[in-house]
């Protein structure tokens, strides 16, 4: 059976986009997670690997134009991806001539839509995030008998840092710091404590993200995501800080800020819930890069079986990562 894939980022948090829909048959669940181990792996991966596959499939109901999940780069399934969102939303947008509409994800349709370029040549899109919860039943998190975490010191993890716990849906434990501790081993050493094995307080893991405010609705964050490590970019962790910074850090509802990542930059929005049809009190706009890097067809026996070397699969590249790493360039001038 011949695949097609497209690679694609925003951010620079890079995926292999898979449309099952094209397929002789769809993938069941075990094939989908050891071809996604196989081809993303960063060493031995196709065309240097990526951080995980999003799957585009038709959608369950009426209503979204398609259906997304997100498999990481371990092979376990993450319930949204800011990021991912946004090139699905393009490849679905390009392919049904839309320009606004819904996608079907974990736990919610969310609306995407394309949006004014961040710079010439950079296919921009919108999407929204939601449901959000600061709730510790829905992030796994068991500490100290609480039932929100927000703004709190946890000694278990760093006697100087706070944190605060959101789902977005996504779980996500948000630091605001400095800029030596953003840059220094501490986020390592409390991500890698709470998803590489076994922890009481988060024993599903957590997306870490410490955020740096640059300046007046602006900042940086870098994360350390659940089933992948460090990455460029994490939509969900971008938003999940946009919307710390509105409620503790003194930002405003409704204004746009801009946040960097190591992988480049996005713009977000955060409202409030005035609308009674939405599951949560809060939602953000993400608003960033859709890149389409290349396309290859790949045979999924061979795959399966080892018979040939990934490294050595062509890409047909399309020139927009160019332009994109122009643009990055320019954001650091």
């Amino acid at each position: 059976m011949k695949i097609n894939l497209i690679k694609v980022h925003g951010s620079d948090n890079q995926f292999f986009l898979l449309d099952q829909r094209q397929l002789a048959r769809p993938l069941t669940d075990p094939e989908i997670k050891n071809f996604t181990k196989k081809i993303t792996d960063r060493q031995t991966g196709l065309w240097h690997g990526a951080d995980g596959v999003l799957v585009v499939d038709n959608p369950t109901h009426k209503g979204p134009v398609g259906r997304m999940r997100v498999i990481n780069a371990d092979g376990s399934e993450a319930s949204m991806c800011g990021n991912g969102i946004r090139t699905v939303a393009r490849y679905l947008g390009e392919a049904t001539q839309q320009a606004e509409f819904t996608i079907e994800t974990m736990y919610a349709d969310l609306l995407v839509k394309k949006a004014k370029p961040l710079a010439t040549d950079i296919a921009t899109y919108q999407a929204e995030i939601s449901p959000i919860s600061f709730a510790t039943k829905n992030l796994g998190l068991h500490w100290q008998d609480q039932t929100e975490v927000r703004h709190q010191k946890m000694p278990e993890l760093s006697n100087q840092l706070t944190f605060t716990a959101i789902a977005v849906p996504n779980p996500h434990l948000i630091s605001y710091l400095n800029h030596e501790t953003l840059v220094g081993p501490e986020l390592g050493r409390i991500a890698g404590y709470l998803n590489n094995g076994t922890n009481p307080i988060f024993p599903d893991g957590v997306n870490v993200s410490f955020v740096e405010e640059l300046g007046f609705n602006h900042l940086f964050v870098r994360t350390y995501e659940r089933g992948v490590g460090y990455t460029n970019a994490c939509g969900t962790g971008m938003s999940a800080a946009s919307i710390v910074y509105v409620l503790e850090q003194g930002g405003h509802f409704e204004t746009e800020l801009t946040v960097q990542n190591p992988g480049g930059m996005v713009k977000t929005i955060v409202h409030q819930n005035t609308d009674p049809k939405r599951n949560s009190k809060y939602w953000v706009s993400l608003i960033g890069n859709a890149t389409f890097m290349g396309t290859a067809t790949v045979d999924f026996a061979e795959i399966m079986t080892h018979a040939f070397d990934l490294t050595t699969v062509k890409f047909a590249e399309t020139g927009e990562q160019e332009r994109y790493q122009a643009f990055v360039r320019n954001l650091n001038k």
